[in-house]
């Protein structure tokens, strides 16, 4: 067990290795004070000579240092040499040391603060005075902290807690721990979560509700800050970008974003979808809920329909692998089609952004708050009426055309186009929606 030099503690980690002159030499860093040092060799340097000390009649060769000259004692016999002692020589005056004492002694007298890690002729370039780290060691935390997150982990899956939750609170968890808090002192992480200027008092809300659950499970008490989340108004795009995104990703996520557009369903609900739950036939999908929401049944359109089956397998999930990393691709394939169009507002729309989208177009196209709340799966209508502070439409922003005929007319309306007047005296029917 190797123990810190600077506090004593033997709770050390292993951290790296070194090559000095051909040799091996490991590296540690105490988990108590963040002080990093490394293995002492100089035991190989004396390890053949002690042994012999340890016979009273054995003949060792005896050396006095006195102004360059040598002379020969008897010394230390029958008894062991012990490293622990400083045996250095004292200049007032000769001493007699033997050939082990004396190497040890040819070393200069170290601070607590460094170890030895090269060989005697190398040891005054070799050695490096390691300046200590608090932070350093609160960065990258504790076995125990660590031990502790997996609990509560657990913990909230045995609570039947959603895998989002689970994961949002976690990750908020760990960055706390990184950024020099200490998760079992509550005032700590007070501090932490008030120095985080970058982040929204949404964020900084999530993270006290995080950190309570955390701390209830452990029986420690804290007065929690008090941070009011401010609700914003959704960014929306137009239909222009939102079509132009779609049509510029690759097939399965040109797929994914077609479904969110019609639907306006999370992109949870969108993700754990299984071939069982849409009727082709029909022209239906039937959404599971998530986060407390509604089931429904929304309509999907033909043109939906082919690009699912194009890729349709085996697989009894629409979408297979790990979201997170779907997500990431997504990012990318959105940056390069907002480079290829010169139009920054695109990297701004992610999953949940075509949600707010649906709500909105539907909303004004229908003018029926109720409906609307059908379609999210609301279970609240507070949170429906958000989107009615969405439509402001100037004149100039919206598609228009002429149906003839009932059929175009059904065909504009499928489209999204809304009836605005008619009767003139072509006979013709104006039809309209955002662009």
């Amino acid at each position: 067990m190797h123990k810190c030099p600077e506090c004593k503690s033997s709770k050390t980690w292993r951290d790296g290795i070194r090559y000095v002159q051909g040799r091996r030499v490991q590296r540690y860093l105490c988990r108590s004070c963040g002080h990093r040092f490394s293995e002492s060799i100089v035991k190989s340097n004396i390890s053949s000579q002690t042994s012999e000390l340890l016979h009273s009649s054995s003949d060792l060769t005896k050396q006095m240092v006195r102004g360059g000259q040598t002379t020969f004692k008897e010394g230390l016999d029958g008894s062991s040499l012990s490293c622990g002692e400083d045996i250095r020589p004292q200049i007032s005056k000769p001493q007699y040391i033997t050939t082990a004492g004396k190497d040890l002694n040819s070393l200069l007298h170290y601070s607590s603060d460094c170890r030895i890690c090269a060989p005697e002729t190398k040891v005054a370039k070799n050695l490096v005075k390691v300046k200590t780290r608090t932070e350093i060691a609160q960065r990258e935390g504790t076995q125990d902290t660590k031990g502790k997150i997996i609990e509560y982990l657990w913990h909230m899956k045995k609570q039947g807690y959603a895998e989002s939750t689970i994961t949002r609170r976690i990750k908020l968890l760990k960055i706390l721990s990184k950024r020099g808090g200490n998760l079992l002192d509550p005032e700590s992480i007070k501090l932490v979560i008030a120095q985080q200027e970058s982040w929204s008092q949404t964020t900084k809300e999530h993270a006290v509700t995080a950190y309570t659950s955390f701390i209830k499970i452990f029986n420690i008490e804290w007065n929690p800050p008090k941070y009011l989340r401010v609700r914003k108004l959704p960014f929306i795009p137009t239909e222009a970008e939102v079509k132009s995104l779609i049509y510029g990703c690759n097939k399965k996520t040109c797929a994914f974003l077609k479904l969110l557009e019609e639907t306006g369903i999370r992109s949870g609900e969108s993700w754990q979808l299984q071939w069982t739950d849409f009727n082709f036939e029909n022209r239906i999908v039937t959404i599971t809920p998530e986060k407390g929401s509604n089931p429904r049944a929304l309509p999907i359109s033909n043109e939906l329909i082919s690009m699912l089956k194009a890729f349709q397998n085996k697989s009894s999930k629409v979408f297979n692998g790990s979201i997170r990393h779907f997500r990431r691709n997504y990012r990318r394939q959105r940056k390069k089609v907002a480079q290829k169009l010169q139009n920054p507002r695109i990297n701004h729309i992610t999953f949940h952004t075509f949600r707010h989208f649906k709500a909105t177009m539907e909303y004004h196209r229908t003018k029926d708050i109720i409906h609307v709340k059908q379609i999210l799966g609301h279970k609240s209508i507070n949170s429906t009426m958000l989107y009615t502070q969405l439509v402001n439409f100037k004149e100039n922003d919206y598609h228009v055309k002429v149906a003839n005929n009932v059929k175009e007319a059904c065909e504009f309306v499928k489209s999204g186009f809304r009836y605005v007047t008619g009767e003139y005296t072509d006979g013709g029917k104006i039809f309209r929606k955002p662009k």
